[in-house]
């Protein structure tokens, strides 16, 4: 089998179980916004993970992308990103960019998304990576994501992809009216709760608990102190 043959062989390979894993792990646990399934089964995981874990892209979990963080397990990326509600026009910020994956599947979405990433390594390969596959109304920075950006707030909407002590204040400040924040928020050694808040038009917010999540930290001026021992793995 010539290379060509063989990559179109794994491309629909993959193709399948993007469709498997989104009937199978997403849909099937009540996630029903019809565009994030579509983006869902069009961004192609494999390329947001080690090339030695490609295989596994599709499993029901998160997976190690180096520098001790992770790629989300699908269903907690579904169920924040539909929390979010965003729309083609949507300004969405993004708390922990990682491997991109999430930042790509948003950029389906929204009209422009932001994304901070703090570790360097990890940040100055989300711009290359990103332009390679296509996705083009997103912007990067490498930086302390606790404390947001404030010079392109307000947002419609933002995710924060580790846990926080509590609920930043500087970004909760970023919201626009109407904005949601979504969240993991607690300090114990048995993970977080996924939270979601909805800054009113009177400025008043609005929370819900969306369950019980386990993220790496948020490492920042208002997220927790740096510390080499820290659990890598996330949901």
């Amino acid at each position: 089998m010539n290379r060509s043959r063989k990559e179109a062989k794994i491309e629909k390979f993959f193709a399948y179980e993007r469709h498997r894993m989104v009937r199978r792990q997403i849909k099937a646990r009540g996630v029903r916004d019809k565009a994030l399934l579509k983006a869902m089964k069009d961004v192609p995981r494999e390329k947001f993970v080690p090339e030695a874990l490609r295989e596994f892209a599709y499993d029901d979990g998160p997976l190690p992308i180096g520098e001790a963080q992770t790629i989300s397990q699908p269903y907690i990326v579904a169920l924040m990103i539909e929390a979010a509600g965003l729309t083609p026009y949507s300004k969405v910020l993004e708390i922990g960019a990682g491997s991109g994956y999430c930042v790509a599947i948003m950029s389906c979405l929204a009209g422009k998304v932001f994304a901070i990433e703090r570790n360097a390594a990890l940040a100055g390969e989300l711009g290359p990576k990103l332009q390679m596959l296509g996705y083009s109304n997103i912007e990067l920075r490498q930086g302390d994501g606790s404390l947001g950006w404030p010079e392109e707030a307000p947002f419609d909407a933002i995710l924060v992809s580790a846990g926080a002590p509590h609920m930043p204040e500087a970004l909760l400040d970023q919201l626009a009216p109407s904005g949601r924040l979504v969240v993991p928020v607690g300090s114990g050694e048995n993970g977080q709760r996924l939270l979601r808040i909805v800054r009113g038009e009177a400025g008043a917010f609005e929370e819900n608990d969306l369950g019980g999540v386990s993220f790496v930290p948020l490492i920042g001026a208002d997220g927790f102190v740096p510390a080499p021992d820290r659990p890598g793995l996330q949901d």
